[in-house]
């Protein structure tokens, strides 16, 4: 069963990409999700799940070189308050060598994809490596932290 997402080009969202986002989010079982889009099918579909013991460096090598996906990233870390934070990363993967039509429709689906996928704190665009490098997730992060009577605490800009 898929799920109509609200994007103006008629793409459908799968159920298995709202339950394993789910799972990412409450139960803790992925650190990352690859989406990609079924052109054919017109559905937004899982490509790949990263299990809890994978790295932001195992998502990245995952993207391929020459196709557009969407990606989701669960960033856990400890503040300098050693207080265990965990935050969600929506990531817009369009590379270079991916075609003009790919790159369109990814662009124009994205939106009705994130409406599906609540509690997204922050978003990145890349079209290389470099514009999703680890230090941008954990620049992203330490911006938004603040520190109020001894605990740090974090904006959702």
């Amino acid at each position: 069963m898929a799920l109509k997402t609200a994007s103006t080009n008629g793409m459908w969202t799968t159920e298995e990409c709202k339950r394993s986002f789910m799972e990412m989010k409450w139960k803790k079982v992925h650190r990352y999700i690859v989406f990609k889009i079924e052109e054919k099918s017109k559905k937004v579909t899982v490509d790949k799940v990263g299990s809890a013991g994978e790295s932001y460096h195992d998502l990245a090598a995952s993207l391929p070189e020459d196709d557009c996906r969407y990606a989701v990233f669960d960033f856990d870390y400890v503040t300098v308050d050693n207080c265990r934070m965990s935050k969600l990363f929506f990531i817009t993967w369009s590379p270079e060598a991916s075609r003009i039509r790919e790159k369109v429709m990814y662009a124009t689906s994205k939106s009705g994809l994130r409406r599906v996928l609540e509690g997204i704190h922050y978003e990145l665009q890349a079209t290389d490596p470099t514009e999703m490098g680890f230090d941008k997730i954990q620049d992203r992060t330490n911006k938004s932290t603040f520190h109020l009577a001894g605990v740090t605490c974090f904006s959702d800009q």
